[in-house]
């Protein structure tokens, strides 16, 4: 679907992405994050048509991206475009709004009526056609301006800090409209510096820093990286003393926190060496409901790769 091929991209001499490559297959929900300059906003419009690369190849679909207006235009179709400062038309109604951006996409009136009413049924608007668009929430005008990003039925849907600035619950209703037209099989990249919503709802992602791509795959191999395999947390059913007691006659053990019915240890990173732990304590009575490593977040992932300052593809 998306194609990014050794993408460069200079302000002056300053670099703002360096050789970025990636690959993001049909139907994806892929996430770009990373901290402020890093590049995700400079790759974006650069997928988008709305900057020159350097040097680099893009692709959507097969249609690679060439210099010509032609080439452009007809790259531009394939693609739903909402900015991070998103602005509407806020003299307009809802329905207005829509035939207006269904006019600059060549579209007939009576396609634009069609598309709109499943559109707005889509985003949860129905019932605002009517509305002036400055009547609207922060959220709402957000879902309206998906809504006009899928006016065209683009192959692929580009949105900037879509959550940014939205209340909790407009941030869920922002989320599952985004899960809900990956279901419908659009392939869809955001960049957001909200990794809670990244990690609940991407099935990708690529973390960039200084306009490089650092580590780009699935979300399940990403957070992968983030088991600590030298924690083990034990949950105990009964017994808690004699199970402390046990850990601390162990001198390669450390335990790091005691809650209710829980235990976090280190110094235990062989799979066999903690069942044999398990094992032991069980025979001196103590019942064991089960254990797990330890895994960290996105957000730990995340600030653990970027300040390593490097990484690979998954």
């Amino acid at each position: 679907m998306l194609y990014i091929d050794n993408l460069y991209k200079y302000y002056g001499n300053f670099p703002a992405v360096q050789g970025l490559t990636l690959r993001i297959p049909k139907g994806d929900l892929f996430g770009f994050v990373g901290p402020n300059g890093a590049g995700k906003t400079t790759t974006i419009r650069i997928v988008c048509g709305l900057l020159q690369a350097s040097s680099g190849e893009v692709s959507v679909n097969g249609m690679r991206r060439g210099s010509s207006h032609d080439e452009m235009k007809k790259l531009k179709k394939l693609i739903g475009y909402v900015p991070d400062f998103f602005g509407v038309y806020d003299n307009l109604k809802v329905s207005e709004y829509l035939e207006f951006y269904g006019a600059l996409n060549g579209m007939n009136y009576k396609d634009i009526q069609s598309v709109s009413k499943d559109l707005l049924a889509l985003v949860n608007l129905s019932d605002k056609t009517e509305n002036y668009v400055d009547t609207l929430s922060r959220g709402m005008k957000q879902r309206l301006c998906v809504a006009r990003a899928l006016l065209h039925n683009p192959q692929l849907l580009v949105m900037d800090e879509p959550s940014s600035g939205l209340d909790p619950v407009a941030r869920v209703e922002m989320k599952e409209l985004l899960m809900n037209l990956q279901s419908m099989g659009k392939t869809i990249l955001i960049s957001s510096h909200i990794l809670a919503d990244i990690s609940e709802m991407c099935n990708a992602i690529g973390i960039m820093n200084h306009g490089r791509l650092i580590a780009a795959g699935k979300m399940e191999d990403i957070l992968k990286r983030g088991t600590d395999s030298s924690k083990l947390i034990i949950s105990i059913r009964s017994d808690m003393e004699q199970a402390v007691r046990l850990l601390q006659e162990n001198p390669e053990i450390n335990i790091e926190s005691i809650k209710e019915n829980e235990i976090v240890i280190a110094g235990v990173a062989d799979d066999a060496r903690s069942n044999q732990l398990i094992m032991y304590m069980m025979s001196h009575g103590v019942i064991v409901g089960g254990f797990h490593r330890e895994e960290k977040s996105l957000e730990n992932i995340f600030m653990t790769i970027t300040q390593a300052g490097g990484g690979a593809n998954v």
